[in-house]
Protein backbone atom coordinates (compact mmCIF):
# COMPACT_ATOMS: atom_id res chain seq x y z
CA UNK A 1 0.00 0.00 0.00
CA UNK A 2 0.82 3.34 -0.85
CA UNK A 3 1.58 6.12 1.83
CA UNK A 4 -0.90 8.90 1.76
CA UNK A 5 -0.70 11.31 0.25
CA UNK A 6 1.13 14.79 1.89
CA UNK A 7 -1.69 17.47 3.23
CA UNK A 8 -1.32 20.56 0.74
CA UNK A 9 1.39 23.17 1.29
CA UNK A 10 -0.32 26.48 3.09
CA UNK A 11 0.15 29.95 2.62
CA UNK A 12 1.24 32.13 5.71
CA UNK A 13 1.56 35.92 5.53
CA UNK A 14 4.43 37.63 7.87
CA UNK A 15 2.27 40.19 9.15
CA UNK A 16 6.03 42.25 9.42
CA UNK A 17 4.45 45.35 9.27
CA UNK A 18 5.34 48.95 11.90
CA UNK A 19 2.09 49.61 13.74
CA UNK A 20 -1.31 47.78 15.21
CA UNK A 21 -3.04 50.14 12.81
CA UNK A 22 -1.27 48.95 9.55
CA UNK A 23 -1.68 45.50 10.38
CA UNK A 24 -5.02 45.49 11.22
CA UNK A 25 -5.66 47.63 7.99
CA UNK A 26 -3.81 44.92 5.88
CA UNK A 27 -6.01 42.17 7.25
CA UNK A 28 -8.93 44.48 6.17
CA UNK A 29 -7.10 44.54 2.29
CA UNK A 30 -6.49 41.37 2.25
CA UNK A 31 -10.43 39.99 2.88
CA UNK A 32 -9.95 36.81 4.14
CA UNK A 33 -7.93 35.75 0.75
CA UNK A 34 -6.02 33.42 2.86
CA UNK A 35 -6.26 31.99 6.75
CA UNK A 36 -2.31 32.15 8.10
CA UNK A 37 -0.97 34.96 10.07
CA UNK A 38 2.39 35.34 11.49
CA UNK A 39 2.93 37.29 14.37
CA UNK A 40 6.75 38.31 15.03
CA UNK A 41 8.71 40.07 17.62
CA UNK A 42 8.09 43.44 16.15
CA UNK A 43 4.33 43.16 16.42
CA UNK A 44 4.46 41.09 19.69
CA UNK A 45 6.87 43.05 21.68
CA UNK A 46 5.08 46.35 20.48
CA UNK A 47 0.96 45.42 21.84
CA UNK A 48 1.66 42.26 23.02
CA UNK A 49 -0.70 39.29 23.71
CA UNK A 50 -3.72 41.68 23.36
CA UNK A 51 -3.00 41.48 19.49
CA UNK A 52 -2.88 37.66 18.73
CA UNK A 53 -5.96 37.77 20.41
CA UNK A 54 -8.08 40.60 18.25
CA UNK A 55 -5.94 39.16 15.08
CA UNK A 56 -7.12 35.28 16.01
CA UNK A 57 -10.50 36.99 16.90
CA UNK A 58 -11.11 37.64 13.03
CA UNK A 59 -10.65 33.85 12.21
CA UNK A 60 -6.90 34.00 11.54
CA UNK A 61 -4.76 30.67 12.70
CA UNK A 62 -1.83 32.27 14.18
CA UNK A 63 1.79 31.24 13.90
CA UNK A 64 3.83 32.82 16.86
CA UNK A 65 7.40 33.24 15.99
CA UNK A 66 9.09 34.33 18.93
CA UNK A 67 12.15 32.28 18.50
CA UNK A 68 12.45 30.84 22.11
CA UNK A 69 15.87 30.86 23.06
CA UNK A 70 17.13 30.48 26.75
CA UNK A 71 17.92 28.40 29.81
CA UNK A 72 14.85 25.06 29.32
CA UNK A 73 12.72 26.20 32.61
CA UNK A 74 12.41 29.95 31.17
CA UNK A 75 11.34 28.32 27.93
CA UNK A 76 8.85 26.04 29.32
CA UNK A 77 7.86 29.19 31.42
CA UNK A 78 7.03 31.17 28.42
CA UNK A 79 5.53 28.32 26.62
CA UNK A 80 2.81 27.55 29.51
CA UNK A 81 2.17 31.24 29.30
CA UNK A 82 1.45 31.53 25.58
CA UNK A 83 -0.85 28.23 25.93
CA UNK A 84 -3.20 30.50 27.27
CA UNK A 85 -3.34 32.75 24.16
CA UNK A 86 -5.32 31.61 20.82
CA UNK A 87 -1.27 30.06 19.03
CA UNK A 88 -1.60 27.24 16.26
CA UNK A 89 2.39 27.34 15.98
CA UNK A 90 4.78 29.15 18.19
CA UNK A 91 8.82 28.55 17.22
CA UNK A 92 12.18 28.13 19.34
CA UNK A 93 15.42 27.90 18.69
CA UNK A 94 16.75 24.44 18.01
CA UNK A 95 20.36 25.54 18.89
CA UNK A 96 18.84 26.02 22.49
CA UNK A 97 19.86 22.26 22.68
CA UNK A 98 18.25 19.01 23.57
CA UNK A 99 17.14 19.77 27.18
CA UNK A 100 15.29 23.39 26.29
CA UNK A 101 13.49 21.31 23.62
CA UNK A 102 12.73 18.65 25.74
CA UNK A 103 11.08 21.09 28.66
CA UNK A 104 9.63 23.27 26.48
CA UNK A 105 7.48 19.77 24.67
CA UNK A 106 6.77 18.81 27.95
CA UNK A 107 5.40 22.29 28.95
CA UNK A 108 3.26 22.24 25.60
CA UNK A 109 2.15 18.57 26.25
CA UNK A 110 0.59 19.66 29.38
CA UNK A 111 -0.95 23.22 28.52
CA UNK A 112 -1.17 23.44 25.65
CA UNK A 113 -1.51 19.85 23.70
CA UNK A 114 -3.39 21.50 20.53
CA UNK A 115 0.22 23.40 20.15
CA UNK A 116 2.49 22.73 17.91
CA UNK A 117 6.64 23.62 18.66
CA UNK A 118 8.61 24.14 15.41
CA UNK A 119 12.40 24.27 16.12
CA UNK A 120 14.47 27.39 13.75
CA UNK A 121 17.42 25.52 12.33
CA UNK A 122 19.38 27.84 10.40
CA UNK A 123 18.01 30.83 9.63
CA UNK A 124 17.18 31.80 5.94
CA UNK A 125 19.50 34.80 6.22
CA UNK A 126 22.21 32.77 7.02
CA UNK A 127 24.80 31.10 4.35
CA UNK A 128 27.70 28.88 5.23
CA UNK A 129 30.46 32.14 5.33
CA UNK A 130 27.86 33.32 8.60
CA UNK A 131 28.19 29.47 9.48
CA UNK A 132 32.03 29.56 10.07
CA UNK A 133 31.94 33.25 11.38
CA UNK A 134 29.40 31.48 14.26
CA UNK A 135 32.82 28.82 14.67
CA UNK A 136 30.55 26.12 13.01
CA UNK A 137 32.01 24.10 10.24
CA UNK A 138 29.35 22.65 8.36
CA UNK A 139 27.09 23.20 5.82
CA UNK A 140 23.73 25.11 5.84
CA UNK A 141 22.37 22.17 5.11
CA UNK A 142 24.49 19.62 7.17
CA UNK A 143 23.61 21.89 10.50
CA UNK A 144 19.91 22.11 9.37
CA UNK A 145 20.01 18.21 9.47
CA UNK A 146 21.73 17.86 12.56
CA UNK A 147 19.55 20.28 14.44
CA UNK A 148 16.82 18.27 13.28
CA UNK A 149 17.76 15.29 14.33
CA UNK A 150 18.25 16.43 18.07
CA UNK A 151 14.78 18.35 17.62
CA UNK A 152 12.94 15.42 16.33
CA UNK A 153 14.13 13.09 18.83
CA UNK A 154 12.77 15.08 21.65
CA UNK A 155 9.01 14.63 20.40
CA UNK A 156 9.19 18.46 18.44
CA UNK A 157 6.20 18.45 16.18
CA UNK A 158 8.21 20.55 13.12
CA UNK A 159 11.16 22.67 11.89
CA UNK A 160 11.61 25.41 10.32
CA UNK A 161 14.18 26.04 7.91
CA UNK A 162 14.93 27.20 4.19
CA UNK A 163 13.06 25.31 1.32
CA UNK A 164 16.78 24.51 0.11
CA UNK A 165 16.52 21.54 2.93
CA UNK A 166 13.36 20.21 2.28
CA UNK A 167 14.83 17.09 0.17
CA UNK A 168 16.81 15.86 2.50
CA UNK A 169 14.68 16.51 5.33
CA UNK A 170 11.93 14.55 4.04
CA UNK A 171 13.70 12.06 2.50
CA UNK A 172 15.55 11.67 6.36
CA UNK A 173 12.20 11.95 8.05
CA UNK A 174 9.37 11.40 6.13
CA UNK A 175 6.54 13.12 6.01
CA UNK A 176 5.05 13.26 9.55
CA UNK A 177 7.18 16.15 10.70
CA UNK A 178 5.69 20.15 10.18
CA UNK A 179 8.07 21.72 7.94
CA UNK A 180 7.37 26.07 7.23
CA UNK A 181 9.69 27.14 5.30
CA UNK A 182 10.31 31.59 5.19
CA UNK A 183 12.32 33.02 2.44
CA UNK A 184 10.02 32.30 -0.34
CA UNK A 185 9.72 34.58 -3.31
CA UNK A 186 7.16 34.43 -6.02
CA UNK A 187 9.28 34.47 -9.07
CA UNK A 188 10.51 38.39 -9.87
CA UNK A 189 10.44 39.42 -6.41
CA UNK A 190 13.80 40.86 -4.95
CA UNK A 191 15.61 38.51 -2.33
CA UNK A 192 15.93 41.44 -0.10
CA UNK A 193 18.61 40.54 2.81
CA UNK A 194 17.54 36.18 2.28
CA UNK A 195 20.29 34.33 0.58
CA UNK A 196 18.63 30.79 0.56
CA UNK A 197 15.42 31.72 -1.20
CA UNK A 198 12.57 29.31 -3.32
CA UNK A 199 9.45 30.12 -5.48
CA UNK A 200 5.90 28.70 -3.72
CA UNK A 201 5.48 26.37 -6.26
CA UNK A 202 9.36 24.53 -6.00
CA UNK A 203 8.87 24.90 -2.16
CA UNK A 204 5.20 22.91 -1.94
CA UNK A 205 6.68 20.39 -4.48
CA UNK A 206 9.78 19.72 -2.29
CA UNK A 207 7.60 18.77 0.49
CA UNK A 208 6.74 21.99 2.50
CA UNK A 209 4.03 22.20 5.25
CA UNK A 210 3.64 26.10 5.29
CA UNK A 211 5.40 28.62 3.52
CA UNK A 212 6.08 31.98 5.21
CA UNK A 213 5.79 35.11 2.65
CA UNK A 214 5.80 38.74 3.99
CA UNK A 215 6.64 41.85 1.53
CA UNK A 216 5.48 39.73 -1.86
CA UNK A 217 1.92 40.16 -0.25
CA UNK A 218 2.21 43.56 1.84
CA UNK A 219 3.96 45.53 -0.78
CA UNK A 220 1.80 44.18 -3.43
CA UNK A 221 -0.58 47.04 -5.29
CA UNK A 222 -3.27 44.59 -4.57
CA UNK A 223 -2.18 42.37 -1.34
CA UNK A 224 -5.75 39.98 -1.68
CA UNK A 225 -4.71 39.40 -5.18
CA UNK A 226 -0.82 38.57 -4.65
CA UNK A 227 -2.37 36.24 -2.15
CA UNK A 228 -4.50 34.35 -3.86
CA UNK A 229 -1.67 34.22 -7.24
CA UNK A 230 0.55 31.97 -4.50
CA UNK A 231 -1.77 29.79 -3.33
CA UNK A 232 -2.55 29.28 -6.65
CA UNK A 233 0.63 27.97 -7.16
CA UNK A 234 0.63 25.59 -3.99
CA UNK A 235 -1.85 23.43 -5.56
CA UNK A 236 -0.79 20.15 -6.92
CA UNK A 237 -0.76 19.71 -10.64
CA UNK A 238 -3.45 17.54 -11.74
Amino acid sequence: MSPPAQAPCQLILALDLETREEALAMLDRLGGSLKWVKIGLQLFTAYGPDFVREVASRGYHIFLDLKLHDIPNTVAKAVQSIAALPVDLLTLHASGGREMLEWANRARADHAPGLSLLAVTVLTSMDETQLRSLNIDNTPEGQVLHLADITLQTGIQGLVCSSLELGPLRSRFGREPIIVTPGIRPAGSAADEQKRIMTPAAAAAAGSSFIVVGRPILQAAEPAAAAQAIQAELQPSR
